[in-house]
């Protein structure tokens, strides 16, 4: 690796910071058959948790795993495209043997499949192509219940089924076939704490007190300092002790930010060189000068009220109470009323986080780009 600060994906252990405890206990929960709903907000590592666990000797050689990503599907048609492209792609590179059972095992989509010079297949059809999406999704618990190996099936931002323009009936036809399926054990991962907890913990939701419920923390400062402080020694680099501590003040412990940011301070740091708290304000700067024109550009299309409100909290960083008076006068808002509205289709956009009575602006970039354009003197 040229820069251990890995800002996409999972690579390996070397390139994991800690989480041994959580390593440890969701490893033993999916191989003493336990399904789990791993909780925290996004961007803290739950995806590249999960791909650590999965590469650990019990589970790698062992089970065979899915990772299904359906963060960007709003109906049960591409719930499943996606569910079965994610299975065809993780088999291929097992053999031939192995995916061909899948692929026969899966009768009703046989015209959407195409191979390649080498013979192997692609899923290569829309959504909306798939004439009877409940059949092949049966098809497909089918072959994870018949698979020549136990799976272990990671369903990343579990709530997002909860969406879905069909009162439920995903929700509910997903929680029959799991309940029948003894071949399989799940991880539910999702980052909408509240979304989550009540599919989960209500007794009218078809998943009710079928999982353990597992909830993410961030990172300890102390165990990340370490894993950078090893990388940069390394590298033949030094990295000044008040780096860490600086940057989980400014980013409150995510982790996607502190690996951009290091990664980009690694990156600009020479052998032999030092890496110091006036390294921070240079990566930042840099990140917000190419990305300036796209954060320009998402602004400008909020309608006024949304970009207001999201303006009042990116002021705050952490805003509470913000549909009552003080609130709104503070920020010369209009209304209680149209903050309410505004709010509601931040949430929906992904622009505004909320947890326990808390707002804040979601990417932590746009908010310090908010606060650079907006305000005289802002923080950081």
């Amino acid at each position: 690796m040229r820069n251990p600060f890995v800002t996409n994906g999972y690579v390996s252990a070397k390139y994991f910071c800690d989480r041994e405890k959580e390593t440890e206990q969701i490893t033993s929960l999916l191989t003493n058959n336990n399904n789990i709903a791993l909780i925290s907000p996004r961007r803290i590592g739950k995806t590249a948790l999960i791909r650590h666990c999965f590469d650990q000797p019990a589970i790698k050689d062992q089970y065979h795993t899915f990772l299904v990503d359906i963060y960007s599907t709003r109906s049960i048609w591409e719930f499943v495209d996606t569910l079965g492209q994610s299975i065809l792609n993780s088999l291929l590179p097992k053999g031939k043997a192995t995916w061909i059972k899948f692929i026969s095992s899966i009768t009703s989509i046989k015209s959407g499949l195409t191979f390649d010079f080498n013979g192997a297949p692609s899923w290569c059809f829309g959504a909306r192509q798939l004439k009877n999406p409940q059949a092949t999704l049966e098809e497909l618990f089918r072959y994870i219940n018949n698979a020549d190996k136990p799976c272990l099936v990671a369903i990343d931002e579990f709530q997002q089924i909860s969406k879905y323009d069909d009162d439920g009936r995903t929700e509910a036809l997903l929680r029959t076939h799991i309940q029948r399926c003894s071949n399989a054990n799940f991880v539910f991962s999702g980052s909408r704490r509240h979304m989550m907890g009540e599919m989960f913990t209500s007794p009218s939701r078809p998943f009710y007190q079928s999982v353990t419920l597992y909830n993410l923390q961030p990172l300890p400062m102390v165990k990340y300092a370490e894993f950078c402080q090893t990388h940069f020694k390394e590298a033949g680099k030094n990295l000044d002790g008040d780096v860490i501590p600086r940057l989980y003040d400014i980013f409150s412990s995510t982790t996607s930010y502190l690996q951009k940011i290091m990664n980009l301070m690694f990156q600009n740091t020479p052998v032999g060189g030092k890496c110091t708290v006036d390294s921070i304000a240079d990566a930042i700067d840099y990140l917000m000068d190419i990305s300036a024109d796209t954060y320009e550009n998402l602004l400008y299309q909020l309608p006024q009220k949304q970009l207001e409100v999201l303006k009042a909290v990116a002021k705050e960083g952490e805003a509470k109470e913000i549909f009552g008076a003080d609130f709104v006068n503070r920020h010369n808002l209009s209304s209680a009323s149209s903050v309410s509205s505004a709010v509601r289709g931040l949430l929906e956009r992904d622009m505004l986080t909320q947890d326990y009575g808390s707002y804040m602006v979601y990417d932590k970039f746009l908010n310090i780009y908010i606060r650079r354009k907006f305000l005289a003197n802002p923080s950081i």
